[in-house]
C-alpha cells in the first residue's frame, strides 16, 4: 500500500475568518505538522471532530443559530434540501446570517430581514467548477454571467499556464491574449493578482493552481531545453512563492508547448514543492488518446514520488481509435486507488473537447514560442515536415512521442473554429475546418496552417473526438467531479464576440437535464454531490460544498423539472435557464432568475498561504 501524505486544509483570505480549529496553529507549519504520511495529523483529527459535531448536532434536530440573538439576514423556506452529501432530499428552512448558514430546521417563526420561498424547488450547495479558466475574463466582466446562471459559485483555475507568476518576457509573448480582452497586466505574482481581483470585486469565489508551464517559462522561456540543477532550484522556489501567495497546488497541461518539453523528473520536483504546502497536483495529461494509460501512469508516478494527491482534468478517451477504452481507463485509475494513491478526476460530459488550434502541430515546431511557430508554418520545407508528422503515426520527426490530434479525429469536419483574435477572421467563427478549406480552395492541413498564420497562432477550436458511452461511463464514476473547462463569459459586450464551446454556458444544467432527468444515468442527489461535496472535499474546502450549519452560504435554488441548458455548438452564447436563486457567501447574485450585479465572491487561498506579506 502506497504511503499517503496527510494534508492541511484551505481557508479564505481573511484572518478573522480562519476556521476556529486552525486558530493557534501556525500557517506555515507544513513541514513540522504535516510531514508524517499514512496517519491522521492533529489538525485532521480536529477537522474530523468538527465535522462529526456538525453532523451529530443536525441529526439531533438542533437548529440554533451561530449567534443566538438578532434576526437572520435571509431565510430560505419550504425547500427540498439536497445537502451535497448524496443523501435524499429532506424538507426544511435555511437561515443565513453574516454570509454563513446559521441554522437549518423549522424557522417559520424566526425573525428575518428577507425570505425566499423555495416551495417545490431544490435547495442545494453552490456548484464548484473544478477547472474554470476565468482568470482573465473575470477582469473583463467580474459578474461572470455564464457561470452564475449555471449555479457555479466557486471556480478553480490555472491549467498549466496560470495567471501568475509572469515576467516582462511572458507579458510580451502573450500580449495578444491581453490585447484581446483590453487588459493591462499590472501584476507579476499571485499575491498581486489576488489583490487586484479583490479590489475590483468578483461574482464568484476563485482559487488557482500555479502552472508548471508558467514556472518553466519564467526560467527557461519557450525553448525546448532542459533545466540545469540551478535552474530547477529557481523553478522550485517559484512554486514555493506561489504556494505562500495562496495557490492551491501545481498543475500541468502537457499537450501545449512548451509543456511537452518537460520530463517527468522535472514535474515530480515541482509537484513535490506543492505537496509540501498541502497542495494538489492537477493535470491535463500528456495524452488523452493512444497513450492515455501511459499518461495515467506518469500522473500516478508524479503523485507518488511528489507525495501529493492527483486530479486528472477532463477525463476522456480521445480519438475514434480509442472509443470504447473508458473501461480500461477507469480500471487503471481504480488500480491506483486500490493501491492507496489519492487519485481522482473530473469531466464536462460533452463529446467535443476545446483547445488551442496550434495543438495539432507537433511540439518541435513550437520551440521558441508562437512567433517562431508562425515562421515555420510560412516556410515550405518546415510546413512539409509538419504535414508529414501530422499524417504519420508514432513519434514525430524529432523522435518524440506526441499526442497527434490529427490522427484522432474522423476528419476536418470534426473541427469547429471557435475563437479568433484577428478581426478579419471573425467570419470563420462557428465554421468547420472542412468548410474553411472549401472556401479557400485548399486542403484541410493547408487551411489549418494558414488559419494559424493569419491569427498568429491564437485560434481556439472545438474538436468532436469522443464517444458518448465513454463520456457516460466516466461521469458515473464515484470519484469523478465536474469541470466547466471554459472561461466565464457573456453574450454581451467584448466577450460576446467569441464563439465558445457550449459547455461555457451549459455544463452543470446539461448534466441535470440530460443525465439526471432524461436518461436517469445519475440520481439528483449523486449529481449534486459531484457538483458540491466531492470537489469541496478534493480541494480541502471544509467550509463549503455541503449545506450544514456553520458553512459559507453558497446556495442554489432551482426547479429540477425545468432546469436546462440552451447553448449549442451552432449558437453557444445562451444562458442556461432554471436557476431561481444563486447565493455566494450569503448574497444573491441571481434573484428571481435575474442577475443582481452583486460581487460577493472571495479569493480562496490554499493551505500554504502566508498572510501579511507585501504584494
Amino acid at each position: 500500500m502506497a504511503a499517503q501524505a496527510s494534508w492541511p486544509i484551505a481557508w479564505d483570505e481573511n484572518v478573522s475568518e480562519r476556521p476556529s480549529e486552525l486558530k493557534g496553529q501556525p500557517r506555515l507549519g507544513v513541514r513540522k505538522h504535516f510531514k508524517g504520511r499514512g496517519c491522521v495529523t492533529m489538525l485532521n483529527r480536529s477537522v474530523l471532530f468538527l465535522s462529526l459535531g456538525l453532523t451529530v448536532a443536525f441529526a439531533c434536530g438542533q437548529s440554533q443559530s451561530l449567534t443566538p440573538t438578532g434576526p437572520f439576514d435571509l431565510v430560505i423556506t419550504h425547500g427540498h434540501i439536497v445537502d451535497g452529501t448524496g443523501s435524499p432530499w429532506y424538507s426544511g428552512d435555511l437561515g443565513i446570517r453574516d454570509g454563513r448558514i446559521a441554522a437549518i430546521g423549522n424557522l417559520a417563526d424566526a425573525p428575518r430581514k428577507e425570505t425566499i420561498d423555495a416551495a417545490g424547488k431544490v435547495v442545494a450547495p453552490g456548484f464548484i467548477d473544478m477547472l474554470g479558466q476565468s482568470e482573465l475574463t473575470i477582469l473583463v466582466d467580474p459578474r461572470l454571467p455564464s457561470k452564475i446562471y449555471q449555479g457555479i459559485t466557486t471556480e478553480i483555475t490555472g491549467e498549466g499556464g496560470s495567471v501568475a507568476p509572469i515576467n516582462d518576457a511572458i507579458i510580451s509573448a502573450d500580449r495578444g491574449a491581453y490585447t484581446q480582452y483590453g487588459i493591462t497586466p499590472d501584476w507579476h505574482t499571485f499575491r498581486e493578482y489576488f489583490a487586484r481581483v479583490e479590489k475590483q470585486g468578483m461574482g464568484i469565489n476563485l482559487a488557482s493552481y500555479v502552472g508548471a508551464t508558467s514556472v518553466r517559462r519564467m526560467v527557461l522561456g519557450d525553448a525546448d531545453v532542459q533545466p540545469t540543477p540551478e535552474q530547477l532550484e529557481q523553478m522550485k522556489k517559484l512554486v514555493q512563492d506561489a504556494m505562500r501567495d495562496g495557490a492551491v497546488g501545481v498543475s500541468t497541461a502537457l499537450q501545449y508547448a512548451p509543456a511537452p518539453y518537460a520530463k517527468t523528473p522535472e514535474l515530480i520536483a515541482l509537484a513535490g514543492e506543492g505537496g509540501k504546502y498541502g497542495g494538489i497536483y492537477a493535470t491535463h495529461m500528456r495524452s488523452e488518446g493512444d497513450t492515455v494509460l501511459e499518461s495515467i501512469d506518469e500522473a500516478a508516478k508524479i503523485g507518488r514520488q511528489g507525495h501529493i494527491p492527483v486530479e486528472i482534468w477532463h477525463l476522456k478517451a480521445a480519438g475514434k481509435a480509442n472509443w470504447g477504452r473508458m473501461p480500461q481507463i477507469v480500471a487503471r485509475i481504480e488500480k491506483y486507488r486500490a493501491e492507496g494513491l489519492d487519485i481522482s478526476a473530473n469531466t464536462y460530459a460533452y463529446t467535443a473537447w476545446f483547445n488551442t488550434f496550434s495543438a495539432f502541430v507537433p511540439p518541435w515546431a513550437h520551440d521558441g514560442g508562437d512567433a517562431r511557430l508562425v515562421e515555420r508554418l510560412k516556410d515550405p520545407a518546415m510546413r512539409a515536415r509538419i504535414r508529414k508528422d501530422m499524417t504519420s503515426t508514432g513519434k514525430d520527426s524529432a523522435g518524440e512521442d506526441w499526442d497527434n490530434e490529427w490522427q484522432e479525429i474522423p476528419g476536418p469536419e470534426a473541427i469547429q473554429i471557435a475563437v479568433v483574435q484577428n478581426p478579419e477572421m471573425l467570419p470563420l467563427q462557428g465554421k468547420k475546418l472542412s468548410e474553411v478549406a472549401a472556401l479557400w480552395k485548399e486542403d484541410a492541413i493547408d487551411a489549418l496552417c494558414d488559419i494559424l498564420i493569419k491569427d498568429n497562432a491564437f485560434t481556439d477550436v472545438a474538436v468532436f473526438g469522443m464517444d458518448e458511452p465513454d463520456v457516460r461511463l466516466a461521469l458515473k464514476q464515484p470519484w469523478v467531479s465536474i469541470d466547466n473547462d471554459s472561461q466565464g463569459t457573456s453574450p454581451d459586450g467584448l466577450l460576446g464576440k467569441e464563439h465558445p464551446h457550449p459547455r461555457a454556458y451549459g455544463t452543470f444544467p446539461r448534466i441535470l437535464r440530460k443525465y439526471v432527468r432524461e436518461e436517469n444515468q445519475l440520481t439528483l442527489p449523486d449529481a449534486i454531490r459531484k457538483f458540491t461535496a466531492l470537489p469541496a472535499q478534493r480541494m480541502r474546502l471544509i467550509d463549503r460544498g455541503v449545506l450544514k450549519q456553520g458553512m459559507w452560504a453558497d446556495v442554489v435554488v432551482f426547479d429540477p423539472a425545468t432546469i436546462r441548458d440552451k447553448a449549442t455548438f451552432e449558437n453557444p452564447n445562451q444562458f442556461s435557464e432554471g436557476m431561481e436563486y444563486v447565493l455566494v457567501n450569503g448574497v444573491p447574485v441571481i434573484a428571481g432568475g435575474k442577475m443582481t450585479g452583486a460581487l460577493p465572491g472571495k479569493v480562496l487561498r490554499g493551505p500554504g498561504f502566508v498572510p501579511g506579506l507585501v504584494p
